[in-house]
């Protein structure tokens, strides 16, 4: 199996496709501006208690104060807490990971209200973005991801992933690490660890340690009123490639220079032996057409998503759950006889495809499949078991419950982050969105018009012209097409290139540097410019 990373980057935000075998199946969009990502790190303010809950709403700064579980403070909180209050609260103490003492441990069972006090200042981690109303949910237990080791400031325990079933393996990682962590750091070792050297991990190791020490550093230098950032996570494609590079990784293509230089200094740090798969895009087509993403993504985030000879299902996303209806549309046979075999085919391939949106649109919560009634108690067992197999692959924590009698499925899967959301709607080709209806056989008149606005008034040199894929071949086609005549009768040289993501009538021209240019001249109701 083949994977593919592409990075979209626009002024705004990174759109970042995973693809396996030319399917695509993770899709997050980023902002450039992006607070509160998973990971990071603050020196928070507590703001109230909530008994009843056993919690606390802590502010890191956000619209919405993040919440904190009694649970989510850790065993080694008191340790923490006697760092946080000693020695970045007292102006002018060195900072020294080595001369922390190991305080008693927080019990399992307490209050919050015994621990926590209003206006108190500590140290938490962001695990779930701020999600519709809500904001971010920490915890204490502070950690640092990398490669193959999590660091764990503040622990002096060293564990393992189950998922190493070696015990000679888990016995060499846990010595390496163990003897390779200072004083007053502990670690978890991931399962991507199997088979790396020594070496690998202990450079890992110090890194890892030498960027918390440097948090440590500049905090005590830049020391201000909480809430602040004291640790920022890396950009979610560098997580991407942190959690999921391996052999199979084929290329990771990026349209942008800068973001080109990150990623492929973030590969030689991380997988040294990698970093000839980084690959900078520098067409003038979109990246996601050429890799066939668009499609893709128009054809898989719509309500109803299509998956085979017919059959599709519904997706509605509420509050509290995401709900999936299986049709077999199509697919009807008129033998009774036949409508169980029939019905167990269409589920089957459901939960194949039911695994993919739950993976592609990061779908996390409460999630229940009405699966099409089956009668046959075998049937049902193997829909269940094919479903737990295809999440196998899936990395975010998840549960899934046997089918019920009245033919429900129900997945719990973990959410750090909103669903993501793809609008695949488009703007009526005949108005606009203006209701205002012109004929659309001017359309052609109006990119005429429009490119010797270009090349005559704004006296543009050089210019590109994107539209939507069916106007481009209706441009193009002929011995001498419409765009070449076009250009013969102003005297003007125009690029004409096709881009999936747009309406059926939008357009937009592009000028050497990649800016848009401006053509608005007079009110073009029927029309749609696409906006920057």
């Amino acid at each position: 199996m083949d994977s593919k990373l592409l990075l979209d980057v626009t002024n705004d935000e990174i759109n970042i496709a995973l693809l396996e075998d030319s399917t695509l199946v993770e899709y997050y969009k980023e902002k450039r501006s992006l607070s509160y990502a998973v990971g990071d790190i603050y020196l928070a303010k507590v703001k109230k208690l909530l008994p009843g809950l056993n919690a606390a709403f802590v502010d890191v700064g956000y619209e919405k104060e993040g919440f904190l579980h009694y649970l989510d403070l850790g065993v080694n909180f008191n340790t923490v807490d006697s760092f946080v209050k000693n020695q970045v609260v007292v102006k002018g103490k060195h900072l020294s990971m080595g001369k922390v003492k190991q305080e008693s441990d927080l019990p399992k069972v307490g209050h919050v209200t015994d621990v926590l006090s209003v206006g108190r200042e500590i140290l938490v981690q962001v695990t779930k973005e701020p999600i519709s109303t809500k904001g971010p949910r920490l915890t204490a237990e502070i950690s640092l991801a990398g490669r193959s080791v999590v660091l764990m400031p503040f622990y002096n325990k060293v564990s393992v992933s189950q998922k190493i079933v070696s015990y000679k393996e888990r016995n060499r990682l846990r010595k390496i690490v163990k003897a390779a962590c200072p004083n007053n750091y502990g670690a978890i070792v991931r399962t991507v660890a199997e088979g790396k050297s020594a070496d690998e991990l202990e450079n890992e190791l110090e890194i890892l340690v030498e960027r918390w020490e440097e948090a440590l550093v500049s905090l005590q230098k830049n020391r201000k009123s909480a809430p602040f950032l004291v640790v920022e996570e890396v950009s979610r494609a560098e997580a991407i490639l942190r959690d999921h590079l391996n052999r199979n990784f084929e290329s990771i293509v990026i349209n942008d220079k800068d973001v080109y230089e990150e990623i492929k200094s973030y590969i030689g740090l991380i997988e040294p032996s990698k970093s000839g798969i980084v690959k900078y895009y520098d067409d003038q087509l979109p990246v996601f057409d050429v890799y066939n993403v668009t499609k893709q993504l128009k054809s898989s985030f719509g309500r109803i998503a299509p998956f085979s000879k017919g059959a599709y299902l519904v997706i509605d996303h509420t509050e509290a759950m995401h709900v999936i209806d299986v049709n077999s549309g199509i697919r009807v046979n008129k033998d009774s006889s036949e409508q169980e075999e029939s019905a167990f085919e269409v589920n089957m391939m459901a939960v194949d495809e039911v695994a993919h949106q739950l993976r592609l649109r990061d779908m996390g919560g409460i999630v229940i499949i009405d699966l099409i009634d089956m009668h046959t108690q075998v049937h049902n067992d193997k829909v269940y078991e094919r479903m737990v197999e295809n999440l196998k692959s899936d990395s975010a924590k998840h549960n899934v419950l046997p089918i019920t009698k009245f033919g429900l499925m129900q997945i719990t899967r973990q959410r750090v982050r909103p669903v993501t959301y793809v609008n695949t709607m488009e703007n009526c080709p005949i108005c606009g969105g203006s209701s205002k209806i012109y004929s659309s056989i001017l359309f052609t008149d109006v990119l005429e018009r429009k490119a010797y606005f270009v090349f005559n008034v704004l006296k543009v040199k050089k210019a590109l012209l994107y539209v939507h894929p069916y106007v481009y071949a209706y441009l193009k086609q002929g011995f001498i097409s419409l765009k070449t005549k076009m250009c013969l009768k102003h005297l003007f040289r125009l690029k004409i290139l096709p881009n999936q993501n747009f309406s059926y009538l939008q357009y937009q021209f592009v000028d050497a540097d990649g800016g848009e240019i401006d053509v608005t001249e007079e009110v073009d109701s029927m029309f749609v410019k696409v906006k920057a």
